[in-house]
């Protein structure tokens, strides 16, 4: 669905961070997530479930060495049209291209909106395999209380699509068991067009 509606979807929300589609509160967010890495020469981050690498611009853009996954060729086709200085590679969430704790953060900037909640806990145990010690985990989901969203025709491909919004407080239990210690959580209200639910922001560090 991602692929077959990839110009429609970068046409909606554009290539880079923006006031369009993210408040101050989410910028400020991953403007922390940033200063709280503090990394080092050769340390590397991802964005996971990097659509057309709009939070990985925002990361190289503060300086970080940044690799963008997603499962889909059509964004990543859009990810790298846009952003040619960025390595961008295909890989699910629960299947990360890149070797155990090889890298300093992730951030999944609603990415885990298409997971089923029994499943996340897959992905965070993914993540836990690939961050080295005291590194930072960002989320951000719609929330909600684990319910199921079906679309017909998702973004005008025609496609279906389900989605999930997610409990805030289940999401960082799950981020617990898998091995991190949640630092923040945040639950903001609705504040851009498009949105129609409350938005919500895990952090999570690496033990």
């Amino acid at each position: 669905m991602y692929t077959a509606s990839a110009d429609r979807y970068v046409e909606f929300v554009g290539t880079e961070i923006n006031p369009s589609t993210e408040s101050a509160v989410d910028r400020s967010l991953l403007s922390a997530f940033v200063e709280l890495l503090g990394l080092r020469t050769g340390e590397r981050v991802a964005d996971v479930g990097c659509g057309p690498g709009r939070v990985a611009a925002f990361l190289r853009e503060h300086g970080l060495d940044v690799i963008g996954v997603d499962v889909s060729p059509g964004m990543l086709a859009a990810a790298r049209a846009a952003h040619p200085d960025i390595e961008f590679v295909e890989g699910q969430l629960d299947e990360l291209p890149v070797g155990d704790g090889s890298l300093r953060g992730i951030v999944c900037w609603y990415s885990i909106i298409c997971t089923p909640p029994d499943l996340l806990e897959d992905v965070f145990g993914e993540a836990e395999r690939v961050l080295a010690e005291h590194g930072y985990l960002l989320l951000a989901f719609q929330a909600g209380d684990g319910e199921a969203i079906h679309r017909s025709d998702a973004h005008g491909s025609g496609l279906p699509l389900v989605s999930y919004r997610h409990s805030i407080a289940d999401v960082a239990d799950r981020v617990g068991n898998a091995g991190f210690v949640v630092r923040a959580t945040a639950l903001r209200q609705p504040e851009v067009d498009h949105e129609s639910t409350p938005q919500a922001f895990v952090l999570a560090r690496h033990q």
